[in-house]
Formats: structure tokens, C-alpha cells, sequence
């Protein structure tokens, strides 16, 4: 006889006949884990030291009835089964168990087989019962995590999971941590149920300590904090204890985790079934969300160099405009332009030409920062964004790409060497323009002065004053 998620069931048989003990022993060995006590207080300690999965208590007790026993069992374990014994027809107590919820009732003397067939037919039925709610639960859940598929920003798969983790879960506090593993620095976190103080303390502790934590669980599990997340705990002044640690992650570029605190009440397997359930559905989650980036950033790749398009430069640089004003720092552009590009096409032909500019895209990637934008504007034309970087600055950035190009060997046709040389433009905002059209054109323009100048230099959009 199974219990509940496949243990053998637990039964506690209250009788204060030595006899009666003797024989539930004899009738129910091997069958179930039996624990058989005498008395309402004997039973109250057992139930309170290990719930049951079944309770066959006597009516009249030295100390109490069995009423008294399946009042309290409601109170404490109502999913507890009951079955109430009688010595003698007693029709209103035993309408009254059943009632309250008693299983069923079983007169005495009954037969060793009475007994057992009574105790399988309800635990059986119990069994049934927690399967059928067990269902009930994940299609709840099933249905709750549909809101995970309609995230298709992966910082919000995770905020989202969170939240169904602690709502699944009855839980109030919890954090959730997570990285974009093909791109570098796109670390996040999430917290709930914490003040604000405590939220920023706790985000400062962590940053410390986030690649040890993508790795401390690789299945859900409850367990106390490993020492890092524990420390930063400590440093942030939270109280900590147990937690259920909870991958989530997606196929290939998705890294995170999710600690859910404890807070008092340990978590039961069903509790971390649950849990693997919503991990499941965030996996998923994260997958589409994955794709749709995928796709996303296809469309804003430029298929020749690899490198961005004008398309995307167009709301990089919107978008790094509006961050720089936040922040009070600058944002340069550099605007290049390969010098007499058109005779690679001429003498060596167009496929030659296309390796020159990908070999040119990896060169021009290398001079830069990771944080920077590299696009191709079209034809041979290049355009850099330098985040926080101060004109002078970018003048220097500007300068090194010119020399680096200028001394590159890119290889022609028949596998002769080519020598090219580059044109640059530098703008900066706030100082040559606040708008994104317009920054770009003083940058563009800078870049056809450094052309009329001779080529092969850079040329500052202040000049364009003068």
C-alpha cells in the first residue's frame, strides 16, 4: 500500500487494546509502515513528530474519543485520511465522523482481513484523490506559466518565473539572477518581497559573486544557501535559511537562478515538483525567447560584413543619445569611408571586394570596445558609435583606426596584396548636435571634408565651423 509520491503509507493505529495492536501488527506487516500508540495524546505526539497517511483511531479512548483525535487531524494534516473504530453500533457518532470527513467507519470485533481490506480500499482511494489534485495543480500551474510564452525579452521570462515560483509556492521573498551567455556584461537580477534597502545592498553583495551562483544547483533542490549567496545575505542584512534553488535556463545563450526562502516552512516534495514544473515552462520560455532574438538580431546584421546594419545603427544611436543625456557623459560617432574603394571593385571584381570589407569589419571591431556599435552604413561606408567617450577621445579612436587600416595587407585578387587607406568624420553629442539625424550628418560631413582634404585622415565635425 503507497502513500503519497510512492512511499509505503504511513498508518497510525490508535487503540487502547494490547490485542487490537497485535492484530493490526500481524494483519498489516510488510504491507504498510504501522506505528500503533494507546492513547488521543500518544497519537497527537506521533502526528506531530511525522504526519500520516492514514489514521485508524477507537472512538472511546482512556483519555478522550476518536472525534477528538479527527477534529485536531483536520486542524493539522487535513489531507490525513481517518477511519474511526466502534465497539458497538454507535449511528450517531458515526454519522457524525463521517461528517467531519472520517473515510469510513469499521465495526469491532472485525477480522485481521476486515482490517486490512478497510485500510487498502481507503488508502487506495486516497491515493487516487492526491493523484487527481496533483493534476488539478499542474494544470493550474500549466495554465498560470501561458503568460511566461508571451515574454519575449528574456529579462522578463525570468521576473515573470519568479513571481509564478512564489505564488505556486505560498512564498513571499526571492531572488533571481541570470546572464545572456552570448553576450558578454548582460547580467540582471530580480528581487521580491525585499525593501528597497535591503534590494540594493543585496545587488552590490551579489555582483561579486554571480559566476559561482549560475553553477551552485543543477536541479531543484532545497538546500542552505552555498557560502557566497549565504555571505551576501549576511552583508546586505537579510535574514537568510533554507531556500529551494531553481535552475532556469534555455538552450544555448540563457543562464539563471532563483533562490525561493524557505522562510520558516520546509519545502515538501510536491512543493518541489511544483517548482520543476515552472522551471520547465520558463525553459521553454527562454528557448522562444532565444529564437525571437536570434531572428531579431539576423535582421539587423548586414550579410556581407556580419557587422550591424544601417537599420539598427539607426535606433542604437537613438538609444545611446537618450542614455548619454541620462547620464550627463558624451556619445562620439565616427563616420569612415574607404578611400577609392571602387578600384578593388574594378581590378579584382566584386568578390574580392566583399572579403576586403568582412576582412576590414574584423579589423575595425578590433580597435573598439565591446560596449561600442560597429555598422556598415552602406556600400563601403562604416559608422562607429563610442558610448561615453568625449570628442578628443574619439579623435584619438578615429586616429588609430587610420593608421591601423592604412598599415593592413588585405588580400586581392590572384593573391596579391592590397593596400587601402580610410577617410574619417568624428561628431559628438551634446557638442555638434542633440538629435540622431543630425549628429550623424555633421559626422558624415566631417568625413567628406577629410576626402577633400587628400584622404587618408580624420576630420573633426568642429572644423566644419570654421
Amino acid at each position: 500500500m503507497r502513500g503519497e509520491l510512492g512511499h509505503p503509507a504511513r498508518v497510525l493505529f490508535v487503540d487502547d487494546g494490547k490485542g487490537a495492536r497485535e492484530q493490526a501488527a500481524a494483519a498489516l506487516v510488510g504491507r504498510v509502515r504501522l506505528e500503533c500508540v494507546g492513547s488521543a495524546a500518544e497519537a497527537r505526539r506521533e502526528l506531530a513528530r511525522e504526519p500520516a497517511d492514514l489514521v485508524v483511531c477507537l472512538l472511546r479512548l482512556p483519555d478522550g474519543s476518536g472525534l477528538d483525535v479527527l477534529e485536531h487531524l483536520l486542524q493539522v494534516s487535513p489531507q490525513t485520511a481517518f477511519v474511526l473504530l466502534v465497539d458497538e453500533p454507535e449511528a450517531q457518532s458515526e454519522i457524525r465522523a463521517l461528517r467531519a470527513g472520517a473515510a469510513e467507519t469499521l465495526r469491532k470485533p472485525h477480522s485481521s482481513e476486515e482490517l486490512a481490506l478497510c485500510i487498502e480500499r481507503v488508502l487506495a482511494r486516497r491515493e487516487l484523490q492526491l493523484e487527481n489534485e496533483r493534476l488539478r495543480g499542474a494544470l493550474a500551474i500549466t495554465e498560470a506559466c501561458r503568460t511566461l510564452l508571451q515574454c519575449a525579452d528574456p529579462g522578463e521570462v525570468y521576473a515573470a518565473a519568479l513571481d509564478l515560483l512564489l505564488r505556486t509556492l505560498g512564498r513571499t521573498r526571492g531572488v533571481a539572477i541570470f546572464r545572456r551567455t552570448a553576450i558578454p556584461g548582460s547580467e540582471g537580477m530580480v528581487f521580491r518581497g525585499l525593501g528597497e534597502t535591503q534590494a540594493r545592498a543585496l545587488r552590490r553583495s551579489l555582483a561579486e559573486s554571480k559566476p559561482t551562483l549560475f553553477e551552485s544547483a543543477e536541479a531543484v533542490a532545497e538546500e542552505r544557501p552555498g557560502v557566497p549567496f549565504e555571505d551576501a545575505l549576511r552583508e546586505a542584512g537579510i535574514p537568510g535559511g533554507a531556500v529551494l534553488a531553481v535552475p532556469l535556463r534555455g538552450g544555448d545563450a540563457e543562464v539563471g537562478m532563483a533562490w525561493v526562502f524557505a522562510d520558516g516552512r520546509p519545502f515538501g516534495e510536491r512543493e518541489r515538483e511544483q517548482a520543476r514544473l515552472v522551471a520547465g515552462h520558463a525553459g521553454l520560455a527562454l528557448q522562444n525567447a532565444e529564437r525571437y532574438h536570434r531572428a531579431k538580431e539576423r535582421a539587423f546584421v548586414d550579410d556581407v560584413t556580419e557587422v550591424y546594419n544601417a537599420r539598427y545603427l539607426l535606433q542604437a544611436t537613438e538609444r545611446e543619445i537618450q542614455r548619454a543625456e541620462r547620464s550627463g557623459k558624451e556619445l562620439s560617432v565616427l563616420f569612415l569611408d574607404l578611400d577609392r574603394f571602387k578600384r578593388v571593385n574594378d581590378e579584382h571584381g566584386h568578390l574580392v571586394g566583399s572579403q576586403v570589407l568582412r576582412h576590414l569589419s574584423k579589423v575595425l571591431a578590433e580597435c573598439v570596445r565591446q560596449v561600442d556599435t560597429l555598422a556598415r552604413y552602406g556600400g563601403d561606408e562604416f559608422t562607429i558609435l563610442l558610448v561615453d567617450t568625449p570628442h578628443d577621445a574619439a579623435m584619438g579612436v578615429a586616429e588609430r583606426i587610420r593608421c591601423t587600416v592604412a598599415d593592413t595587407l588585405f588580400e586581392g585578387g590572384g593573391g596579391a596584396p592590397v593596400r587601402l587607406t580610410i577617410s574619417i568624420g568624428v561628431a559628438t553629442s551634446p557638442r555638434h548636435a542633440r538629435e540622431r539625424d543630425a549628429l550623424l550628418d555633421c559626422a558624415d560631413k566631417a568625413m567628406y571634408r577629410a576626402k577633400s582634404l587628400g584622404r587618408n585622415c580624420v576630420c573633426s565635425a568642429t572644423d566644419l565651423r570654421v
